[in-house]
């Protein structure tokens, strides 16, 4: 095979998957099985590099934080701090899987992680309008109470309680985008942009600074892969293919499609822009920058879906 350049990006929900505790013993069995595939591939002389969302780590990582402050009185990190930590966890486990996995395979290709700062526009919209809720639930005297003492945005959500809600900006530089390119080119198989990457903005003093945000994990790979010059962009959730009608009678999988007819069923409401949305529209955009395709499966038929067997393939 011609050697390519893949971006592979893990759903937060891949690593965690619905239903689970979330312990580490299960994380580290569930990135095992994936990292043994990716280690495949780079046996066959590809570049790799590995993106991996933190929803459900980082909301684990916020309410220590918050019964932290509450019991003892421990400052909190702000969440870009949060943000870097749950790359350092997140990125250990899986560096460590793919380490093993090369050794194994009698393999000498060095593996390294990168603390991933994505630069945001200060004054992107979604900074008048945070949706993206993270971290515990509150009574509402409780959220009231916070929103006065950390200044944060509380909203009730959807009668469940009240939670903290941030801000989630687009992505529009990825920091260490040039070093990433330089160690895949080197040989290195990097582990990066972890959780969407750590949000930055511009500064006077310090040329930029953290700021409170979640940035999309799919976008935020999807513009690491233009950068990278990556040839295929895979996504990796917890469905082994796309689908039409999704969750309905009519339901149908789809093995390959043009980015024309994604972005068609996209304007037409197929796909929630809390779920499938987002990978849809970071497929269209890395097709829309030069890209061969975009393969889009789950963990157990990430090496299959690569090769041709399985997933969904959006292409040209």
């Amino acid at each position: 095979m011609e050697p390519l350049r893949y971006v592979i990006a893990l759903g937060g929900n891949a690593i965690i998957p619905t239903g689970q505790k979330g312990t580490y013993l299960e994380q580290y069995q569930i990135t095992k099985a994936t990292m043994n595939q990716v280690a495949e591939l780079a046996g066959e002389g590809h570049g790799v590099v590995v993106t991996h969302g933190n929803g459900p780590v980082v909301g684990n990582i916020f309410l220590r934080n918050d019964a932290g402050r509450s019991v003892y009185g421990i400052p909190p990190m702000p969440l870009f701090v949060c943000g870097a930590d749950s790359q350092g966890g997140l990125g250990y486990m899986i560096q460590q899987n793919l380490q093993n996995a090369v050794m194994l395979q009698g393999l000498d290709i060095p593996v390294a992680t990168v603390v991933t700062q994505v630069l945001v526009d200060r004054d992107d919209p979604a900074f008048q309008n945070p949706t993206k809720p993270i971290g515990p639930f509150y009574d509402e005297q409780t959220a009231r109470r916070l929103e006065q003492e950390f200044g944060w945005t509380i909203k009730d959500d959807a009668g469940r309680g009240w939670r903290r809600v941030v801000p989630s900006p687009m992505p529009r530089r990825v920091v260490e985008a040039e070093v990433i390119k330089r160690m895949i080119s080197a040989g290195v198989l990097v582990v990066a942009c972890g959780g969407g990457g750590v949000p930055v903005v511009k500064c006077e003093q310090d040329k930029i600074e953290g700021i409170d945000a979640v940035i999309d994990k799919d976008l935020a790979s999807e513009l690491l892969s233009e950068l990278v010059g990556a040839d295929v962009f895979v996504v990796v959730t917890q469905v082994a293919k796309v689908c039409r009608g999704f969750g309905t009678p009519a339901q149908t999988d789809l093995d390959v499609i043009t980015a024309d007819e994604a972005r068609t069923m996209l304007a037409a409401g197929e796909f929630p822009a809390g779920s499938m949305g987002p990978k849809i529209e970071s497929a269209i955009r890395f097709l829309e920058a030069g890209g061969r395709e975009v393969v889009i499966t789950d963990p157990e038929h990430l090496l299959l879906a690569v090769r041709g067997g399985a997933g969904t393939r959006i292409v040209p």
